[in-house]
């Protein structure tokens, strides 16, 4: 889901929702706010306040009750509204450092080097406070630009921070200026072809004049297009990510 990030809850937050004005419930990790969907159940809307606040899986997969479609988990799905933040973890790094990333619990292994345990925690919040705390790299309540240049970290911290994700509540942009320049470093999609068509047509259209023969111009603005693709690739995949020998500046 990109561009969205999810807070964790408790157990006793999602057992709290367990009400037709505010009804609750998760399957496996996840939790999802159905409450709208409550007065719309075929079935009535007792038998969800039956599980309110609770786990459905067990239900949704009991084929004597009643057999759920597709349609009911994709139903779900479109309430998701968070994940449910387990009391242990596993092998790995500590809790506060998976809690810093804003991973509020697991039920697997956390890893060192992330400081996920599981596909979900890509999609948590970050704390911002307790992630400065536990790392000392840089604070994301602040821009980030002059951190990085006056931080003075060694190659092997930043790699490793920088293979640790982290999100800004609600998939908002990283500051980077916090000055005049920050609009500048946002750009709306539309805004890509808006600029570019018009350069990149009247070019084309030079070109096709020039050489005087469709089919070679074609083949030419084709070729040109491909290898450009090709060169940014292997100029983003191994000189832009060039780790192990690259320089101690971090950038």
């Amino acid at each position: 889901m990109p561009g969205r990030t999810l807070p964790t809850f408790t157990s006793a937050e999602v057992e709290s929702h367990n009400n037709a004005k505010s009804c609750y419930v998760t399957l496996g990790s996840k939790v999802y706010d159905i409450t709208s969907f409550v007065d719309d159940h075929p079935g009535g809307g007792d038998l969800i306040l039956e599980y309110a606040g609770r786990d459905v899986e067990e239900i949704l997969r009991d084929t004597v009750s009643h057999e759920h479609s597709e349609a009911a988990y994709d139903i779900l799905e479109d309430s998701l509204i968070g994940f449910i933040a387990s009391e242990s973890t596993g092998k790995g790094a500590s809790i506060d450092a998976a809690k810093a990333n804003g991973v509020g619990g697991t039920s697997g292994p956390v890893y060192a080097a992330t400081g996920m345990s599981r596909e979900e925690d890509l999609s948590v919040e970050t704390d911002y406070s307790k992630d400065y705390q536990t790392h000392k790299f840089l604070d994301l309540n602040k821009p980030l630009l002059m951190q990085l240049w006056n931080g003075g970290f060694s190659k092997e911290f930043y790699l490793e921070q920088i293979h640790r994700p982290r999100h800004y509540k609600g998939g908002e942009s990283a500051p980077l200026f916090g000055n005049f320049l920050e609009p500048l470093s946002k750009t709306a999609w539309y805004m890509v072809p808006i600029i570019w068509l018009p350069p990149v047509t009247y070019g084309t259209v030079l070109g096709f004049a020039g050489l005087g023969n469709v089919y070679a111009a074609a083949a030419y603005w084709i070729g040109g297009l491909a290898l450009w693709t090709l060169i940014e690739y292997l100029m983003h995949r191994f000189l832009f990510h060039l780790d192990k020998y690259g320089s101690q500046l971090p950038f």
